[in-house]
């Protein structure tokens, strides 16, 4: 089966954390919207009012199905291409830990964006500076805090044992993404998680992963993304 993935050109955002399992999976699929008449594909597919249209993207088509939700589509491929615990139980507990990262990623955006995006980020530099900061005292260390007590207590190479999960792939991109917006902050924050910047550095090694961050596939990390950098915000 080739896939579809529908998400916003341009930008990493919510759709990287399906481009990097399809990646490790070495999936077949067209990211759509970076091409041709995609964009206007995406659309329609949204407006649409009948079936199960999406929200938002990011979304897959697989076949006759079309999930949105990014722990969603993650949900799906992992239990297709290895990238989840093939147990009930397992697979539940890697789609929680998905859920959480996802409350993460809304954090994260919402320190430079704390009143809302549809403002401009000039429009909210001073709520936005009082945001990162309780963001970096507080909120950091309580997620990456308790994702950093879980590759402890596991004893294995990645989360959920010896192998890699889709909640893996997706702590590298955490990791990488704070090292981008926060190059500063997260420096001084790194030697409080020193297993998971060893999780970042074993999934970058990776041999799927290695070539799809050398391609142009992978997008560049930018300021219109989630994980921004502004110089006021890194202190």
């Amino acid at each position: 089966m080739k896939y579809a993935l529908y998400y916003w050109p341009g930008i990493q955002g919510r759709g990287e954390y399906v481009r990097l399992a399809l990646e490790e999976a070495n999936a077949a699929y067209d990211d759509v919207a970076r091409s041709g008449n995609g964009m206007s594909a995406m659309m329609r597919m949204m407006e649409g009012n009948s079936g199960t249209p999406p929200f938002a993207p990011p979304f897959l088509k697989a076949g006759k199905l079309v999930i949105g939700q990014t722990a969603n589509i993650l949900l799906y491929l992992g239990a297709r291409h290895g990238l989840a615990p093939k147990v009930e139980a397992g697979k539940l507990w890697v789609h929680q830990l998905q859920l959480t990262i996802a409350d993460f990623v809304l954090e994260i955006h919402d320190t430079h964006h704390p009143l809302g995006p549809s403002l401009y980020y000039e429009d909210q530099r001073a709520p936005a500076g009082k945001r990162t900061d309780e963001f970096w005292k507080e909120r950091t260390p309580k997620y990456l805090g308790y994702f950093e007590g879980l590759v402890k207590a596991n004893g294995g190479a990645y989360v959920a044992g010896r192998r890699v999960t889709y909640v893996d792939l997706s702590l590298f991109q955490i990791v990488a993404g704070l090292r981008y917006a926060f190059p500063k902050r997260m420096k001084a924050f790194e030697r409080k998680i020193p297993a998971l910047v060893e999780l970042h550095d074993r999934v970058a090694a990776r041999p799927n992963i290695k070539a799809y961050l050398s391609s142009e596939r992978r997008i560049a990390f930018n300021e219109d993304g989630i994980f921004r950098h502004y110089k006021e915000l890194d202190l």
